[in-house]
């Protein structure tokens, strides 16, 4: 019998980011990897910081499944979220293509809907809203594709946790080490239940100190600065659209129409979705 083997795919949160060990990330699906069974699991971490769900469909999945994975994670969208060519019809095609793949080899599949940027951030209300009805949408996707794919599937857009600051890296979008702690032991606990993880599930404690509050500083003064313009470049000009357009329904009390058209339009991609073939009843 060999070791269970974990792939995981998605983007900074799945690499890792926020939970620094020697000169990388460890993160959450490593830190899970350990609990899987008896023995470590086989473990590869293909999750690319500032991955969308493009990259998962093309890049990631096909090394994905040419490695025989046992367990899949794949936790992606918020880059999606956050660019102007974001498109809710292209990001539920790319998971349910992505989702189907991954079933169809046999491998169990984890998924998690994912908090809303805008307000891990802390942006004007204006701006925040845009970003706020986008993951919604993206989260909408994820919880009818989880279901109808059978995936073991992670709450992570609600809880204590998002207020807990204790949670969260000084980018404030990340998870700090206890925060990728708490996703692992989660994500444990749901596989546990189902008889798929029986291993020692992860510490919730942290192993290492929290970054000081200087170092957290230095973060935002240099990495951080980086990350803010780089996401400034793509999304900014279009998010001030999408915030103009939201004042202006406000100042009619008509806001109701957008929460009702981003509805709609998550309809109309699940829609879209081709129906897998029903296999006729056994005689």
């Amino acid at each position: 019998m060999r070791p269970m083997r974990f792939v995981a795919l998605g983007d900074s949160l799945t690499e890792g980011v926020g939970d620094p060990v020697g000169d990388g990330w460890r993160g959450w699906a490593a830190l899970l990897a350990t609990g899987l069974g008896q023995e470590r699991a086989d473990f590869r971490n293909l999750a690319v910081s500032g991955a969308q769900t493009r990259d998962v469909l093309e890049r990631q999945m096909p090394a994905a499944l040419a490695l025989g994975p046992d367990v899949v994670s794949v936790v992606i969208g918020v880059n999606d979220t956050l660019r102007c060519t974001f498109d809710i019809h292209a990001v539920a095609a790319r998971l349910d293509k992505v989702y189907a793949a991954c079933t169809e080899q046999g491998a169990v599949l984890l998924t998690a809907c994912l908090p809303d940027p805008g307000a891990m951030l802390g942006l004007p209300g204006a701006l925040a809203r845009p970003l706020a009805r986008r993951q919604r949408a993206v989260n909408a996707v994820v919880h009818a594709l989880s279901a109808r794919y059978g995936a073991v599937h992670l709450h992570a857009a609600e809880g204590a946790w998002l207020t807990d600051r204790a949670m969260w890296s000084s980018d404030r979008l990340h998870p700090g080490e206890r925060g990728h702690r708490q996703l692992a032991v989660r994500f444990h606990a749901l596989l546990a239940q189902r008889g798929i993880a029986t291993g020692t599930a992860p510490s919730p404690e942290p192993e290492f100190p929290a970054p000081t509050r200087s170092a957290s500083l230095l973060w935002l003064a240099t990495a951080g600065t980086g990350w803010v313009v780089r996401r400034c470049t793509d999304l900014l000009p279009q998010l001030l659209t999408l915030a103009a357009d939201e004042m202006r329904h406000r100042a009619r009390g008509t806001s109701a129409r957008l929460d009702l058209r981003a509805t709609a339009a998550v309809s109309a991609a699940l829609a879209a979705l081709s129906v897998p073939e029903q296999q006729p009843d056994a005689a």
